[in-house]
């Protein structure tokens, strides 16, 4: 597409399944293509948009996962098992690293902070849930960080180089007596990664509402790079009805 300026895009869905269709058929109609010159699949082409707010007013609602009609041809994006029984309480939940991985999300989501005032370590998550249930939830403070400064460089301390989380972070809001998260991606895999991630923050977030003792609200989505690669553009064609 042809334009001189970045060009916006706001998507309003009434559940997950929902969000991802928007989301596909968003990149497909306003997306920038350009070569991926650094960073994962190098030497390819991605089409993107240049900035996006997904709102989903309702992820509990639905489906965890995108619903593929049948007759697409189209293989299931995910298992519903893998993220309630693997994604999310081994990954989102976990702070363990295997042997050939440099991060996880959960690694950084469970990173201990010390409080040396009052002489407590909890991991982020928990931080979070302590402030909105001591502040009644009226309170801009409960971000969890994922980004770390030392992830510019984009390499570990041995000097092998690695992709940097594509999340920097979830920001927690308690009102309307629900409990609502936003997740900013720097990059964004809307094929590969949006459902899969989405349906573990929609976990996350049940949990920590009733672990704070409101209800589960919206989720939020926001990145400057969310994405499709050019690999499976036909796929995204033959979804949205472009063929």
């Amino acid at each position: 597409m042809d334009r001189n300026e970045l060009l916006p895009v706001s998507i309003v869905a009434r559940d997950l399944d929902d969000a991802w269709f928007q989301v596909i058929d968003a990149i497909m109609t306003h997306g920038y293509r350009y070569p991926v010159e650094r960073g994962s699949y190098e030497g390819t082409d991605r089409i993107e948009l240049d900035f996006v707010t997904v709102l989903v007013k309702d992820p509990g609602s639905g489906p965890l996962l995108p619903i593929i009609p049948d007759g697409l041809g189209i293989p299931p994006l995910a298992d519903e098992d893998y993220v309630k029984c693997e994604y999310f309480p081994g990954y989102l939940m976990s702070d363990q690293l295997q042997p050939n991985e440099e991060y996880t999300y959960g690694q950084r989501i469970m990173w201990p902070v010390t409080d040396d005032i009052r002489g407590i370590t909890l991991p982020q998550v928990e931080w979070a849930i302590k402030i909105l249930k001591e502040s009644g939830g009226n309170t801009n403070q409960a971000t969890i960080e994922i980004g770390r400064p030392e992830d510019i460089t984009v390499h570990d301390n041995t000097g092998t180089a690695y992709d940097p989380p594509c999340m920097r972070l979830i920001d927690c809001r308690v009102r309307y007596g629900k409990l609502h998260l936003i997740v900013y991606f720097r990059s964004w895999d809307a094929w590969g990664g949006f459902p899969v991630n989405m349906a573990g923050f929609e976990l996350l977030k049940q949990w920590m509402a009733d672990e704070i003792g409101v209800e589960s609200g919206s989720l939020i989505g926001v990145s400057k790079g969310l994405h499709i690669y050019g690999h499976v553009e036909e796929i995204a064609k033959i979804r949205t009805h472009r063929k």
